[in-house]
């Protein structure tokens, strides 16, 4: 009898697709960066506030959502380019349904995409979506456990952004053990403390992604990654 692993053909082909997105964001210098996280933490607010920060970068946003406009809505008003992109139940983005919305938005005068992906810690990072920047956020309030619980996310991503640091106060948080466990199953990554609310951390951040933006800039055409 034939068995067909179904499951490792369609990320197979996945990966062929993100590669290839990928490449071309690259080849035209703008960066595509996949933020995650789960629901609630504040991934529409921290964006808010870097677009309206950074106003001589030109930002647009895919809102990955099950239903609603809400999210695009708000970043539009922020004169951002925006465009909602309903899963139709899926519970994450991939790398073929990024492109379409990306064609579907238009990139044309962009310098930085950000996929604001479907809020659960599990799903999204199974997935490449060609992003060439993998963003988690992890809010005060979810506890510093979660590297724990949702192991592969840490390990997949770039940069893990801890938002809410105003509450701190509020909540059995502990920074240091956080970021222990996080550099434990990903030594690489680049944690960010901050708050959207007060600003604290928010200079660190937007600093981080100019610099990748002009790595990407200055290997453009050569082949490598931000």
């Amino acid at each position: 009898m034939k068995v067909i692993e179904l499951g490792k053909n369609v990320l197979a082909a996945n990966d062929v697709e993100a590669e290839a997105l990928r490449e071309r964001m690259r080849a035209e210098g703008r960066l595509l960066i996949n933020l995650m996280s789960a629901p609630g933490s504040g991934k529409t607010t921290l964006l808010s506030r870097l677009i309206g920060d950074m106003r001589d970068i030109a930002f647009g946003v895919m809102e990955a959502d099950i239903e609603s406009s809400v999210d695009a809505e708000r970043i539009e008003a922020l004169g951002a380019r925006a465009i909602q992109a309903h899963t139709g139940g899926m519970c994450h983005m991939d790398a073929y349904m990024t492109s379409a919305a990306l064609s579907e938005m238009g990139a044309d005068g962009l310098d930085i995409v950000f996929l604001e992906n479907v809020g659960n810690l599990i799903c999204p990072a199974e997935y490449d979506t060609g992003a060439g920047l993998k963003i988690m956020i992890l809010s005060v309030p979810e506890g510093d456990d979660k590297p724990l619980k949702y192991p592969l996310m840490f390990r997949e991503s770039d940069a893990l952004v801890i938002t809410k640091t105003d509450a701190l106060g509020y909540f059995d948080f502990d920074m240091g053990k956080c970021a222990e466990r996080a550099k434990k199953l990903n030594p690489a990554i680049e944690i960010f403390p901050v708050s959207a609310k007060t600003g604290e951390g928010i200079n660190k951040l937007e600093d981080y992604l100019r610099g990748k933006l002009n790595i990407l800039r200055n290997n453009k055409g050569r082949g490598t990654q931000a």
